[in-house]
């Protein structure tokens, strides 16, 4: 009986060491609930970190034009369009254009046949009609500012002038006319005209003849 006693203690005792050793073991013991907050004197600073800064794509500048140096220039001037004749053309086709001063462009009208047919209608019934010479070549000269180098209103524009004794200005209209139309349907009569007026220029620059007759109008004495 002492002895099953003895045994049942010494048991127990095992079974005490045992559960108290265990206990004592590094990460056995479960970690409290809702641990206290940090004391102020303990806590560890952290380092300030510097925020990055958020860097934004940037746009890309498009490249300077090279062709525009001058600052005051017009961006605009890059997308002019070159009109210019090419190189030998003027040798090539000396009587294919009309003197400036000839074809009446003193400022700029937009290009319209329509209305310089029109012109030539109504500058017609004038000349023809009315002997209105005024009146037809105000209405040529129109035609041209709208369609220049128009072949008819450049010769019923010599002809009124022929006919108002202007025949240096209507002689450059003639030829304008037959640059114009070398062979057109008024070239005949142009080239007549031309005649008609070299031939009165040379008569009015011949002195008159000491010779001559006198006026019959004057009575003798």
């Amino acid at each position: 009986m002492l002895r099953a006693c003895y045994l049942w203690s010494v048991l127990v005792l095992a079974l005490t060491l045992a559960v108290g050793a265990a206990a004592q073991e590094p990460g056995a013991q479960a970690p409290a609930k809702n641990p206290p907050p940090p004391r102020s004197d303990t806590e560890a600073v952290e380092p300030q970190t510097e925020p990055q800064a958020t860097t934004t794509p940037s746009r890309k500048v498009p490249p300077a034009n090279p062709a525009s140096t001058n600052p005051n220039e017009s961006s605009s001037r890059s997308t002019i369009i070159d009109i210019s004749p090419p190189i030998g053309d003027a040798q090539e086709h000396p009587d294919s254009e009309v003197p400036e001063e000839l074809s009446g462009t003193t400022e700029m009208h937009l290009w319209n046949p329509h209305r310089a047919e029109k012109d030539v209608e109504v500058g017609d019934y004038y000349f023809k009609d009315r002997k209105n010479y005024a009146a037809a070549e105000s209405r040529y000269r129109e035609a041209l500012l709208y369609k220049p180098n128009d072949a008819v209103a450049t010769f019923r524009l010599a002809q009124v002038l022929e006919l108002t004794d202007r025949p240096s200005e209507a002689r450059q209209y003639y030829q304008a006319y037959l640059k114009i139309l070398p062979h057109g349907p008024y070239a005949v009569d142009s080239h007549k005209a031309l005649e008609r007026l070299q031939t009165q220029s040379q008569n009015q620059s011949q002195p008159q003849s000491k010779d001559s007759p006198k006026d019959s109008s004057e009575s003798p004495r």
